[in-house]
């Protein structure tokens, strides 16, 4: 019989992501766009080449209203599970578990590897990466055997440097870790709320439950307006790879000026004397002048942007002019 995989992304709720303020007050942060496309939309779409994928679910407090118009766009294969309040990442796993279970899937997707893990033959693997030593502590840093790829030892943010290896957010489990998430709500005062960093992956570090599968790929985390712009620039770059029809081009001649990665909604009305790019992207129902310069930046819906104009390093929306 072939085996089953579900794909969990946690997108948390409107109460979270304050740092991502004043960005995230109109636009629900998961929804915000880079390269054009929602913040989600890119892990969907990586989840999509898992084999035997069954399901997606959105695990989040925010009201399913607003992921409506996005998840109607997409596929049948996306499920948005609305939770009651804030329930910390392993929470909120464990309080649907049922409906991820209901496809009975040997293995779970979390993001917040699969040949690796099955290899380990353990509960989980966590994907991590190497940064500065100077950036670790922003993270949770973690130390594994050189060998097996075991997760020794796990700690969140630590005040002293521990490791430059740190953790991803994007995990694959069996349905094992609901086993553990339960054992860890026993004798809690708060019987709904666990985090899965310090209540699971800090106590099973160091058993043989847990492994790690490094990568040399890009990885950047979205905690403020700033790291979006960043972010953007890395998935155009990687549209310019994968995906190359989706970017805009011109010459300057019958269109406007188009430099490096840049992307352009086809409803978008650009003055043909305007220059954009490197790192550009532009969402729906903009108007671009004459003479407009654009570089480095992030163009929301619906903003108009008058002859002459420099915008760099920056992202504008709002309906401004």
């Amino acid at each position: 019989m072939e085996e089953k995989v579900v794909a969990v992304i946690l997108v948390g709720g409107p109460t979270k992501g304050t740092r991502f303020r004043p960005l995230s007050f109109n636009t629900p942060k998961p929804l915000f766009p880079l390269a054009g496309q929602p913040m989600v939309h890119h892990p969907i779409s990586a989840c999509k080449r898992i084999p035997n994928l069954a399901q997606i679910f959105l695990v989040g407090f925010y009201e399913e209203r607003e992921f409506a118009l996005y998840v109607s766009s997409i596929s049948n294969e996306l499920k948005i599970l609305e939770g009651r309040q804030p329930l910390g990442s392993a929470g909120g796993l464990y309080y649907f578990r049922d409906l991820i279970m209901e496809d009975d899937p040997s293995h779970i997707f979390l993001l917040n590897c699969d040949r690796a893990h099955r290899s380990y033959g353990g509960m989980g693997t966590l994907l991590v990466i190497k940064v500065s030593a100077e950036s670790a502590n922003q993270f949770g840093e973690l130390i594994t055997d050189t060998i097996t790829k075991e997760l020794l030892h796990y700690t969140e943010k630590p005040e002293t440097f521990v490791s430059d290896l740190i953790n991803c957010g994007v995990y694959v489990f069996t349905p094992e870790i609901f086993s553990s998430i339960q054992a860890s709500l026993v004798n809690r005062e708060d019987r709904d709320f666990v985090h899965l960093d310090q209540d699971i992956l800090s106590p099973l570090a160091g058993k043989k439950q847990l492994y790690t599968y490094e990568t040399m790929d890009f990885w950047e985390q979205i905690k403020t307006p700033g790291m979006s712009l960043k972010c953007s620039s890395l998935y155009l770059a990687w549209l310019r790879l994968t995906s190359p029809d989706l970017l805009a081009s011109g010459n300057g001649s019958k269109n406007a000026s188009i430099v490096g990665d840049v992307f352009i909604h086809p409803s978008v009305k650009v003055h043909p004397t305007a220059k954009i790019g490197p790192n550009v992207s532009i969402s729906a129902n903009v108007r671009i002048g004459a003479g407009v310069r654009l570089a480095n930046c992030i163009i929301l819906d619906d903003v108009e942007i008058q002859e002459n104009a420099l915008i760099m390093h920056a992202i504008i929306g709002g309906n401004h002019q």
